[in-house]
């Protein structure tokens, strides 16, 4: 499919943050790395579709989502199979798990966690308020749950949102029932808690890791469906608020939260606000210039603007694939820059 201004647009060399950007689109075959000017410098074919997305470890390695076999019947960020390959296209490490799905995340200890579903017993099911009536799944409701496994596979922490008050998260009144949850984020701090996103609740929260229970929570209809929450240097929580199911329901934006007070402490919207729209997948990372690149998902779209929200790198994903529902898609769920300097970069182009 050809589009108008695909691969880089703008790139104000003075004030870009310099340095290679890590992608794979959803249900594509492929990732990539790629240079400032859009040029790919290293790319990995994959066997299996690429659900969601890819990060490169410390020591250079790819760490991907793929869609595995099995599984309930839900199909939004399905996953089950987590792979780690290392810069030359080897398979290194590979876990699967036919409920995992959204986020995995390669922990200091060098331990892997991950979301997975896992179905909820009626007692629990009927405890979940909200949603549109009658659209559980096959009449059954999945939860949300974090795994975490050992290089080697094993299960040594796990942690079950049906944990939670149950009665006091309504799924959003205009989603579908089939999920408590729908988590999307599962981002560790340096304390070894555990940020988590939960979509359909618009509801952001932090799990401490010892006790299973929650130490801090934020719940904003004005998230409008969020993803990609994560803590800064600072202290602030920086969030891709997708504006979907919200009273305007036509704009997206990024947001940095302090969480003590509420305040936000900067946000980026387009200017028109209508211009910034991905009502689902998408993310942030604000990079060590200060500046913040920013992935609209829904139109593969990767942008880094300044902290007065100046667009300084533009760049359209040119990668396409046919999905039998969509058309001819370059989703892209989440992207990351990294430094040529960097560990994951440093001496491999």
């Amino acid at each position: 499919m050809a589009i108008a201004h695909a691969g880089v647009s703008i790139h104000d060399k003075k004030r870009a943050t310099p340095g290679y950007t890590v992608f794979s689109t959803v249900r594509g075959d492929r990732a990539f790395v790629v240079d400032m000017e859009g040029n790919p410098v290293n790319e990995w074919k994959l066997e299996a579709p690429a659900l969601n997305y890819a990060n490169l470890l410390e020591n250079g390695n790819l760490l991907i989502m793929q869609r595995g076999e099995g599984g309930p019947g839900l199909t939004q960020g399905k996953g089950g199979l987590l792979r780690e390959f290392d810069w030359d296209g080897n398979l290194v490490w590979e876990h699967q798990d036919p409920f995992q799905h959204h986020d995995v995340r390669r922990l200091a200890s060098g331990n892997t966690h991950y979301l997975a579903w896992e179905e909820l017993s009626d007692e629990q099911a009927a405890r979940v308020q909200g949603g549109l009536p009658g659209t559980e799944l096959d009449g059954k409701i999945w939860g949300d749950c974090l795994r975490e496994v050992t290089p080697g596979g094993e299960l040594v922490w796990e942690w079950h949102a049906y944990d939670l008050e149950i009665e006091n998260y309504p799924v959003c009144a205009s989603c579908h029932r089939a999920e408590f949850a729908h988590g999307n984020t599962c981002a560790p701090m340096e304390n070894g808690d555990i940020m988590l996103s939960f979509r359909v609740l618009n509801t952001i929260m932090i799990i401490e890791r010892l006790t299973g229970k929650v130490k801090w929570e934020r719940h904003d209809p004005a998230f409008g469906h969020q993803h990609d929450c994560h803590m800064l240097d600072n202290g602030n929580i920086l969030l891709f608020c997708n504006g979907y199911h919200t009273p305007d329901n036509s704009h997206s934006k990024v947001i940095e939260l302090d969480p003590e007070s509420g305040e936000t402490k900067w946000e980026y919207m387009a200017n028109p606000v209508l211009g910034f729209f991905s009502p689902h997948i998408s993310g942030a990372q604000r990079l060590d210039s200060g500046n913040t690149l920013i992935c609209e998902g829904s139109k593969g779209h990767l942008f880094e603007v300044t902290p007065e929200g100046e667009t300084v790198w533009d760049y359209i994903c040119p990668y396409f694939h046919v999905d039998e529902r969509w058309g001819e898609l370059n989703w892209i769920f989440r992207a990351y820059r990294y430094a040529a300097d960097s560990p994951q970069i440093r001496n491999r182009v």
